[in-house]
């Protein structure tokens, strides 16, 4: 069951779900807005002729920074990686699911692809998988509300939460984007 505000606000003050910095007008009925932060990864294409999933993809991408003053600016079919101003964490019994914002969605604006789930246990910058759908550049500032996060109860706490030494936990308590870490699931154990 998705929780409401008022077991948003309980749940934060239980320790059940913490969001750092914590605006109390960002709190929607039944989620809580989160802000663009100012890191973003985008793909050197004209240097790259392919993925290989099977390799590390931090030379595929380089990094940018915005601030208050110079807004990111996402071009038509450009795809980048940014995160949220807050971090958001869960405990072992509560699940978060990351949503766009339907006036962001209504300019073609796309704020994640695959990655809008936060495990029970995690705690980090939510990653944004940006991709603008439409046929203008759009701007994003910094701290702008770019998505919102829903929470769940499970019906019993993790038996293994996402934590830092659980094997497979490859973004475990991300503070900026980072690059895809596929290439791990080939490495030999």
């Amino acid at each position: 069951m998705v929780l409401s505000d008022r077991d948003i606000r309980t749940a934060i003050e239980e320790g059940d779900i913490s969001v750092d910095p914590f605006d109390l007008s960002l709190l929607q009925p039944a989620s809580i807005d989160l802000r663009l932060g100012k890191e973003f990864l985008i793909f050197k294409w004209a240097e790259h002729i392919c993925i290989d999933v099977k390799k590390p993809a931090e030379d595929l991408m380089e990094r940018v920074e915005i601030d208050d003053d110079s807004p990111f600016i996402l071009h038509p079919n450009e795809f980048a990686l940014g995160v949220t101003y807050e971090r958001v964490g869960v405990s072992d019994s509560v699940v978060g699911r990351l949503e766009g914002k339907s006036s962001l969605g209504r300019l073609g604006i796309i704020i994640h692809a695959t990655a809008g789930y936060l495990d029970p246990g995690n705690k980090l910058h939510m990653t944004l998988e940006l991709h603008n759908l439409g046929r203008l550049p759009v701007k994003l500032y910094y701290r702008m509300p770019i998505a919102q996060m829903s929470f769940s109860r499970l019906t019993s706490p993790a038996e293994s939460p996402y934590t830092p030494d659980r094997k497979g936990s490859k973004y475990y308590g991300d503070t900026g984007p980072k690059p895809s870490l596929y290439y791990k699931n080939f490495e030999q154990t």
